[in-house]
């Protein structure tokens, strides 16, 4: 298993890889090899830290991944599967390989994407659609963009993702955080990496249009690229937040916000919905209708969405169970199951 996004602290395709494993643990799964580039030095590796044995490869990530791209290099030993975790993917020495497509939001929104980033994903992309094995994807609206771009309809496999992978709430930690930060009372919360197609523009545009109604928006996540964040009054950028204090955060939080211009599935969405939080959300496949949705277009819309369930307790109390009941279906070990189906289906 590619596991080259485990170096990242935030990262979407990093939770993936975590919750698969997590999902994987058990006496009647398959062995897991973790494989990666050249471990850094110094510092330790955060590859290392799953119980799981790790292959390395002499190059440093970027190397890696551009030598791969020329179908250059080989799985360690002889596998009997390999699965990419993105459209990061290896030669596999004859092995069958297994790829989690996340999304095509590229093609969708170009101008949200730097002109490298889309090239290089649509070039992978292809690579993809031209390979044999299945194409794991965790949303029917990923699934759907695939056959669009050529993929065999019988290779398309829906994995919803999981969301009990959360850390216990350090509420110490969350209040340390808050307190650091100056929020001391009620807050809402959204969480991405600060980059053009999470639209937070458009979302703190809304939150400032009715602020005078709303607690402070708390904003988490890392820089990624593009314009920075720009935050008005009434918003606090905390930055990247990990482990139990993003649980506490969003436990504490009095709504998550999350309105992305396109999304694979959305794990901040079902992550605040285990917590007992109520989502605004524009139309992201992992709410599957517990949220109160928005367009992510439409800055008067998004502001009366963040308003009515702010203040709204019977709407709130809807949401919040609503909310319970979609992130229940989802777990790492259903997902993982299925994973293992496939796997061995194609070995």
């Amino acid at each position: 298993m590619v596991a080259e996004q485990l170096r990242r602290p935030v990262s979407g395709i990093g939770t993936y890889i975590r919750g698969l494993l997590l999902g994987l643990d058990g006496s009647e799964q398959p062995q897991v090899t973790l494989w990666a580039s050249r471990p850094p030095r110094g510092r330790p590796d955060p590859v290392a830290g799953f119980g799981r044995p790790v292959v390395t490869s002499p190059l440093p990530g970027p190397a890696m991944t551009r030598a791969w791209d020329r179908g250059l290099g080989r799985p360690p030993g002889h596998p009997d599967v390999v699965h990419a975790t993105s459209l990061a993917i290896p030669p596999s020495g004859g092995a069958p390989v297994s790829v989690m497509v996340h999304d095509l939001a590229w093609r969708h929104f170009p101008e949200a994407y730097p002109d490298r980033g889309r090239r290089w994903h649509e070039a992978a992309l292809g690579r993809a659609v031209a390979g044999a094995g299945p194409l794991l994807v965790p949303s029917a609206t990923v699934a759907d963009d695939l056959l669009a771009a050529g993929a065999a309809a019988a290779r398309v496999e829906v994995v919803e993702e999981g969301c009990d992978h959360l850390a216990p709430a350090d509420e110490a930690g969350a209040a340390e955080l808050l307190a650091r930060l100056g929020v001391t009372d009620d807050f809402l919360l959204t969480v991405s990496t600060l980059e053009p197609r999470k639209n937070l523009p458009r979302l703190l545009a809304a939150h400032d249009s009715v602020r005078h109604r709303l607690p402070p928006l708390l904003v988490v996540g890392p820089s990624g690229w593009g314009p920075a964040v720009q935050p008005g009054p009434g918003v606090v950028l905390a930055g990247p937040v990990a482990g139990g204090t993003l649980t506490a955060l969003f436990g504490r939080a009095r709504l998550l916000a999350y309105v992305p211009l396109r999304e694979g599935f959305g794990l901040p969405v079902v992550e605040a919905m285990a917590c007992g939080t109520p989502v605004v959300s524009s139309a992201v496949p992992s709410a599957g209708g517990a949220s109160l949705e928005v367009s992510p277009f439409d800055v008067d819309a998004i502001a009366a969405g963040l308003v009515a369930v702010a203040t709204d307790e019977g709407r709130r109390a809807e949401l919040v169970a609503a909310g319970h009941a979609r992130a229940a279906g989802l777990t790492w070990a259903r997902a993982a199951q299925r994973h293992v189906e496939l796997w061995r289906a194609i070995e």
